[in-house]
């Protein structure tokens, strides 16, 4: 792709939808209604920046990684890579646009073809993209094992033969192949142990300073999106409830939903306890979700206009927004307050993490 304007985002996401017709009969071809799956999204990725996109399972996290990849078509809204709209693109169009935007999926086990060794695997998508010939394909793949962590040989075996952490690596290594400039990670660490985290987190770090790469992380572990992200936008029931850069969203959350995720982080020093948000009841149906605000069946700050009326995502600061009618009159979260998020278990992941910025050994 040819070059645009360094102020140009390298994603721009405009009032995104998605919904999933429910059917019933015999033939499936009665719709009886529509789960609400993601409604009205839009944020920007700058150059080089980290968006982490967090939430509880369900929330519509993965399924926005996916409309923004056009691996499934949205119900309504622009998703546009470096100032170009998607949806306008054809079959031929959208294949040449993909090489630039790559996918890491959650679970290194299922994602690699076990029938393929790791050279194939790696070489596959230079194929689709008729990048190089069988030779240039193969020393790319060698090269991309190297960078990595892993050695030139194992491009030979197959992936039952690797742990998770190296699986994972293969598959950041493919995401790798074709110099993509945007990377969706869809929860990369989540199926794999603490000390491997780490290990992947910085190598994602490394792998966005040598080559410029911006990421849409989708996590819920807060610690690891601590430490990883620019940016984070918090996502509830498919529907963005707040954004910010990451300072400002970890020393002063202001929507409810916020505050409780952060108080969900263990504190296991009785030193350290405190009254926490408590969240009452289950997630709504998307099938069904409530009128007004959705998080209004659950908040503890919930007044008549929250199941009224639905909150806009409105600035509190600059770079700050939130949808919330109240934030500025909630009670200030007292979760973050000298208990802290410095200490107890949430510090240790993080002291793991700048401990595992010297590992070099493969996960």
């Amino acid at each position: 792709m040819n070059d645009v304007a360094s102020d140009v985002p390298v994603l721009q996401v405009n009032g995104l939808v998605k919904h999933f017709g429910v059917t019933r009969g015999l033939i499936r071809n009665q719709v009886i209604g529509l789960v609400r799956a993601v409604e009205d999204v839009s944020f920007e990725i700058a150059r080089g920046e980290t968006l982490a996109l967090v939430g509880e399972s369900g929330c519509g996290k993965s399924t926005t990684g996916r409309l923004i990849l056009r691996l499934m078509d949205p119900t309504s809204g622009s998703v546009r890579f470096k100032g170009k709209e998607i949806a306008d693109l054809d079959k031929n169009a959208l294949r040449r646009m993909r090489r630039h935007m790559q996918i890491i999926f959650q679970d290194p086990y299922a994602s690699l073809n076990p029938r393929m060794t790791v050279g194939e695997i790696l070489a596959e998508p230079l194929r689709v993209h008729e990048i190089g010939d069988d030779a240039s394909r193969e020393a790319r793949g060698r090269e991309l094992l190297e960078i990595v962590g892993l050695l030139p040989e194992h491009a030979r075996r197959y992936p039952h033969q690797f742990s998770g952490g190296q699986r994972q690596r293969i598959g950041i290594a493919r995401a790798l192949a074709a110099n993509p400039e945007l990377i969706v990670c869809d929860e990369p660490v989540s199926a794999l142990d603490v000390s491997i985290q780490a290990q992947i987190v910085n190598l994602l770090q490394n792998l966005q300073q040598r080559f410029g790469l911006s990421y849409l992380f989708i996590a819920h572990d807060l610690a690891v999106v601590k430490h990883i992200s620019d940016r984070v936008a918090v996502m509830y029931l498919g529907k963005l409830v707040e954004i910010a850069d990451k300072k400002s969203l970890y020393d002063r959350p202001l929507h409810p939903y916020t505050q409780a995720l952060l108080a969900a982080i263990p504190k296991p020093d009785p030193a350290l306890r405190t009254k926490r948000l408590m969240l009452q009841g289950d997630v709504p149906s998307p099938f069904r979700p409530p009128t007004g605000c959705r998080f209004h069946t659950r908040c503890p700050h919930a007044q008549a206009r929250c199941s009224a009326e639905e909150p806009i995502l409105r600035e509190a600061a600059p770079g700050h927004r939130v949808a919330c009618h109240f934030f500025e009159t909630l009670p200030a979260p007292t979760i973050l307050a000298r208990a802290g998020l410095a200490k107890g278990k949430f510090a240790e992941r993080l002291a793991a993490f700048e401990a595992a910025k010297t590992a070099r050994m493969p996960g």
